[in-house]
């Protein structure tokens, strides 16, 4: 009797740590990407962040350009005022080589929300046969001292996805995760959180047509 009971006993606690094990593996499974937005050839995806209260957000756009000219125009932080949404000021704080950067910038609130910054590291990486580029920006909040008129953000996490594909064109993904901080609930940031990346989005699909970006040829990046 004693050996058929340390034997069931056994597999009892077997079959509960193969469950708990299954609920912690489901339990990690980020949730799946829902799309929210398709227009002019834009796609905006969210999801519920892990960990977070706050949605995480991602645009696709395909744009005919050089992987160079997209760069180009990603590292044009000056021009950010003009293009991205609600960008009020925009400054590279330190350049600590041609594919790493710390930059600043602020986010202008309608009233009477009160505006915001936020200090980035950005890296860049090229995968050498893909000719995949990635452009990571970190949150770095105490990089500077915090400004008395703005709030700073201390979650942000941006990545920027370039895919070559044929006939010229790119794959253009965006991901954003930030927790905007203060007051502002959480359910009002999400119900809001489509409207800046679509139409940042839409002014790059213009912006990239330049010809300083598209006449621009990085010597470290290479085309396909």
């Amino acid at each position: 009797m004693i050996f058929y009971a340390n034997k069931y006993t056994k597999l009892y606690l077997a079959i509960i740590l193969l469950s708990f094990c299954f609920y912690s593996f489901k339990s990690e499974l980020k949730e799946e990407w829902k799309l929210k937005k398709h227009e002019n050839g834009i796609f905006v995806y969210t999801r519920m962040a892990e960990n977070s209260k706050f949605k995480e957000l991602k645009c696709v756009v395909q744009l005919k350009s050089s992987l160079s000219g997209l760069v180009a125009l990603i590292n044009d932080r000056e021009s950010y005022p003009h293009w991205v949404y609600r960008c009020g000021e925009s400054t590279i704080l330190k350049k600590i080589s041609d594919t790493e950067i710390i930059h600043r910038q602020t986010v202008v609130a309608p009233w009477p929300v009160d505006s915001r910054d936020f200090v980035v590291n950005v890296k860049l990486h090229q995968d050498t046969k893909t000719k995949v580029i990635t452009i990571q920006s970190k949150c770095i909040p105490n990089y500077i001292p915090h400004k008395s008129n703005f709030i700073r953000i201390t979650e942000f996490k941006a990545l920027w996805i370039l895919s070559p594909l044929s006939n010229g064109m790119v794959n253009v993904e965006y991901q954003l995760l930030v927790n905007p901080g203060g007051n502002v609930p959480a359910w009002l940031v999400n119900l809001a959180v489509i409207d800046g990346p679509y139409e940042t989005t839409l002014n790059m699909k213009e912006w990239i047509k330049k010809e300083k970006y598209q006449n621009n040829h990085l010597p470290y990046i290479l085309e396909p």
